[in-house]
Order: C-alpha cells, then sequence, then structure tokens
C-alpha cells in the first residue's frame, strides 16, 4: 500500500450520480455499520488503541469519529432538502477526535449509534425521488454540493475509514 492514509484512494467529487451509481452508494451506508462491527470484532483495547498509521488516529478514534462525522453530514442532508441552497457550518473534526471519549470509550455506543443513524438515512434516501439529489448546500471551504455528491462522499468515506482497520489488521496479522 503505497499511502496509508488513503487506502481506497482520495474522494473523486462526481457532480451527479447515475441511477445505479447513486443505487451502490446508498448500499455502501446501508452495509458499513455491520462492516465497521466486523472489521473491530475480537480486538483487544491495546490494538483499538493503535493507531492505523504513524501520526494516524487510533482505531478507537475512527469508529468513534464515524458516527460524528455521518451524524454531521445527515443533518447536512435534511437541511439540503428543507431549506434553499443552506450554508452548512464546518467543525474541526482533528479536535473532536482528542476529546476524552473519542480517545477512550468502549466502542459499543458509537458502533449502536452509527448503525441506527445509517437505518435512518438510508430509509430518507431510498423514499427520495431522483430529483431531490440535485439540490445543493454550500460548505464554506469548498463550495456548492449536490446531495448526489454528498452521498457520494460519505459512502466513500466509511468504505475510506473501513479499510484503515482493515488494512492495519491485515498489516499487523491480527486476523
Amino acid at each position: 500500500m503505497k499511502d496509508l492514509r488513503y487506502p481506497i484512494g482520495r474522494f473523486s467529487r462526481p457532480a451527479s450520480l447515475s441511477p445505479a451509481e447513486r443505487k451502490a452508494a446508498v448500499a455502501d451506508l446501508a452495509a458499513l455499520p455491520a462492516a465497521v462491527r466486523s472489521a473491530v470484532a475480537g480486538l483487544s483495547d491495546p490494538r483499538l488503541d493503535t493507531p492505523y498509521r504513524p501520526g494516524g488516529w487510533t482505531v478507537r478514534q475512527v469508529v468513534h469519529h464515524l458516527p460524528d462525522s455521518h451524524l454531521n453530514a445527515y443533518t447536512r442532508f435534511k437541511l439540503a432538502l428543507t431549506e434553499d441552497d443552506p450554508t452548512i457550518r464546518p467543525y474541526h473534526e482533528e479536535r473532536w477526535a482528542e476529546l476524552p471519549e473519542a480517545r477512550t470509550a468502549p466502542l459499543q455506543t458509537s458502533l449502536d449509534l452509527l448503525a441506527a443513524l445509517h437505518e435512518r438515512w438510508v430509509l430518507a434516501l431510498r423514499a427520495l425521488s431522483p430529483e431531490p439529489f440535485a439540490r445543493t448546500l454550500r460548505h464554506p471551504e469548498s463550495g456548492a454540493m449536490s446531495l448526489d455528491t454528498l452521498v457520494a462522499l460519505y459512502a466513500w468515506h466509511g468504505r475510506h475509514h473501513l479499510a484503515h482497520i482493515t488494512s492495519l489488521r491485515q498489516r499487523e496479522g491480527w486476523g
């Protein structure tokens, strides 16, 4: 693996998705909670507290980061569905990952939160016709983004962090 930061490569930002691409992205979101739960199954505390790369977050921080990030994404998605081109508020994910509970808490609550959040988010996504996916929001740093782009981004984001965990397990021979 060349770059441990991007085990599946960097995100490629689409303007829109085909129906098949959208369906695949939603399927990725639906599958993520179980995949993360499986990826951390059987890991001891010392392994959960191992960074996935030198200078990177620990496995524990990655797991706690996923519902933090995806809660923000879900809220942004809902704002874009109910407001005209809302400007969203960024947050300092790196600071969130350094908070005490992100560094030390057991994983169960975050795994359960991720599962419940994704169940609700996927229900919302699957209930929409194609037209709302063209709605936009504005990120102060990265500009306008369609809901298609947001869905693609967070499907990638889940796979990206899942690969941090699974590639570490593979490199370390943790089975």
